[in-house]
């Protein structure tokens, strides 16, 4: 039997169908997303929730002429299949495939590009503006979640949506949740709106105002100005002013909540709501997992899970891998705290990501989750520090680029001791661009007083964390995704001394200076180093292998002594060779007038890295063993110095 979804081209045959076709329509495309996502793994919860939303809004408005900017991609997988893409969806997050998240260079139909949170209503009013500039005439909708109103860029931009009046459409995608449960005083006022104006209590008690309003002895525009008035005078003495009123003080026109899961009522109110002038926002409430049943259970379970069996939502798991390395973090720090009742955690709505969650039930005095406000934070932390405690950020490092401000500023420019553990550094795979952790040592190391460090495996991450807490001043500690590398976990915690490297191979540095060349390796690349020197001992080509540990302080001693010794120097690291730890290298030869060293800079190149499984981007940017070999080669057949990218 064909299915209405393999008829769905692009939003025009959507508009064809009834209500009743598009409500088997809904079951259909969720049946679709649980069963291809279930190879891989991706956002399966908010997509799930979003399914009558995103059909109601490409029915009603002209897309891709009417501009639809959504908040994050954790909810566009349904936009996608409903946007011309439903035959290549299979590919999601593939390498080579659909990008996970919006990408204006995938369809016209992604407006603006979008991964982190609380970006829409900024572009979408940017976009809006500009549309008055150029006299056109279309409407633009932005897609936000409840969560996403937690970061301040949303906030700001409401403020400014209120003062410049454009005609703008925000959908306020309530589901009260983020990754994690929402928290703070907006999630909690969103919720307070939620249960009032849904309650059968208020909903009667409406209606019944809203007759007695119809019966009055009045006519025409004043009958119609006296119910509004009266009406919205009920639902502020019901809500004790918490129905949209905030917002509606900031200039916007609010409406709902709403049904987000009623594709006849969304159709009816999109329909009105776009005939009106000015910013409007409307609350659609929407549920995480909707129409799996599993997924509604526990929606941070699965709101980005690894691949799964759809038919028993199992979780695939391979038995006997070594813990991840947030886990060791988790444990480590949770240790650390046990001992140490000035040890603090803070997160950015990603405890469970981070690995906080562990802290936050062992000490949960002691756990702090400011929601998606990753500014906020940062700056929060240091006004610890000031008060006499030793927080701990833990951030994914592509998510604490949006505060560094706040680190020059509030935290290193009064050499405050925050400790920032920089969890997805590296590569991070089939999510991409936008969360690949390739930028945090060019944006760490330039920061003056900022320590920088990486460790090479999941035991040495221990040690590190311990040696960052008890540190002074500013330290940024990344470290990967993933599972470890399974080596053995030693008992006691031990503190490593700040800029000092260790020579892996030869044993003696003496030894070492007679090598062919030397490899210093940054962190994750540590493994690779020591497989390639194995492999070209082989083959009779002898390389000192060095973990480096800091990108700043380098240890500067042992680096010019080993450069001066073979001549040869080659570096690599998990990010981008611009700005790194191979630049801080280059930079140390230069202050030393080494410019006859041969030096090569193995690193990411100056180009967004794409998505797809880790091993292929890494085989494809050059890091790996089988490079750094092919490197070592060419070095020793030449006397020339090179960055490879």
């Amino acid at each position: 039997m064909t299915r209405i979804l393999d008829t769905i081209d692009g939003p025009e045959q959507l508009r064809a169908l009834t209500v009743p076709q598009m409500e088997l329509l809904a079951k259909e495309i969720r049946r679709e997303i649980i069963e291809k996502v279930s190879v891989r793994g991706g956002h399966l919860a908010p997509n799930l929730g979003v399914v009558e939303l995103t059909m109601a809004l490409h029915c009603i408005f002209d897309t891709p002429n009417d501009q639809l900017v959504w908040d994050i991609g954790h909810q566009a997988y349904v936009h996608k299949i409903l946007t011309g893409r439903r035959e290549q969806f299979h590919t999601i997050r593939q390498f080579g495939g659909l990008s996970g998240y919006l990408r204006r260079d995938e369809s016209p139909y992604d407006v603006f590009g979008a991964s982190h949170a609380s970006t829409s209503i900024s572009a979408a009013l940017g976009i809006a503006a500009a549309r008055d500039l150029k006299g056109e005439d279309h409407k633009v909708i932005a897609v936000i979640g409840d969560a996403s109103l937690t970061g301040g860029m949303a906030l700001e931009a409401i403020n400014n949506v209120g003062s410049l009046k454009k005609n703008l459409i925000i959908v306020l995608n309530d589901n009260d949740k983020s990754i994690s449960d929402n928290v703070g005083a907006v999630s909690q006022y969103l919720g307070d709106v939620r249960r009032m104006q849904t309650s059968p209590s208020y909903q009667r008690l409406r209606e019944m105002a809203k007759a007695s309003i119809e019966k009055m002895p009045v006519v025409g525009d004043k009958a119609r100005e006296a119910a509004g008035r009266a009406e919205n005078s009920f639902k502020q003495f019901m809500m004790h002013s918490k129905s949209g009123a905030v917002f509606e003080e900031l200039g916007l026109k609010f409406f709902g909540p709403f049904d987000g899961h009623n594709i006849h009522l969304l159709l009816d109110v999109f329909e009105n709501v776009k005939k009106l002038e000015g910013p409007v926002m409307v609350q659609v409430v929407t549920k995480k997992g909707k129409g799996w049943e599993i997924a509604e259970g526990d929606s941070t379970k699965w709101h980005g899970p690894g691949a799964y069996d759809y038919t028993t939502g199992e979780i695939k798991k391979n038995a006997g891998d070594p813990p991840s390395y947030t886990e060791v973090f988790a444990n480590t720090l949770v240790s650390i705290a046990e001992h140490d009742s000035n040890v603090v955690g803070i997160t950015a709505a990603m405890e469970e990501g981070t690995g906080l969650k562990k802290l936050h039930q062992r000490f949960p005095e002691r756990y702090f989750d400011v929601g998606i406000a990753e500014q906020h934070a940062v700056t929060f932390a240091a006004g610890m520090v000031v008060g006499g405690m030793k927080p701990v950020v833990a951030i994914y490092s592509t998510f604490m680029q949006r505060a560094i401000d706040q680190i020059i500023h509030d935290v290193s420019v009064q050499d405050l001791h925050v400790v920032f553990a920089m969890d997805r550094a590296g590569i991070v795979g089939e999510d991409g661009q936008t969360q690949h952790g390739v930028f945090d040592i060019a944006f760490s190391r330039m920061i003056p007083g900022m320590k920088v460090m990486a460790p090479k495996d999941e035991e040495e991450l221990r040690h590190m964390l311990y040696t960052a807490v008890y540190l002074h001043g500013p330290v940024a500690l990344r470290y990967p995704r993933g599972k470890g590398l399974g080596v053995q976990m030693t008992g006691e915690l031990h503190m490593l001394e700040v800029g000092k490297a260790e020579l892996l191979s030869p044993e003696t540095i003496e030894a070492a200076e007679h090598q062919d060349a030397v490899i210093l390796a940054y962190g994750s690349t540590v493994a690779y180093a020591e497989q390639a020197a194995r492999e070209l001992a082989d083959d009779g080509i002898h390389v000192a292998v060095v973990n480096a540990r800091w990108a700043k302080p380098l240890d500067e001693e042992l680096i010019l002594r080993l450069a001066r010794a073979t001549r040869r120097l080659i570096t690599i690291e998990d990010h981008v060779a611009m700005g790194g730890f191979g630049s801080a290298v280059l930079e140390l030869l230069e202050q030393h007038n080494l410019k006859d060293i041969d030096t090569q800079v193995i690193g990411l190149p100056d180009k967004f890295v794409e998505h797809g499984a880790p091993a292929i981007l890494r085989e494809l940017h050059g890091l790996s063993s089988a490079h750094i070999k092919e490197v070592i080669r060419e070095q020793l057949g030449s006397n020339r110095s090179s960055v490879t990218k």
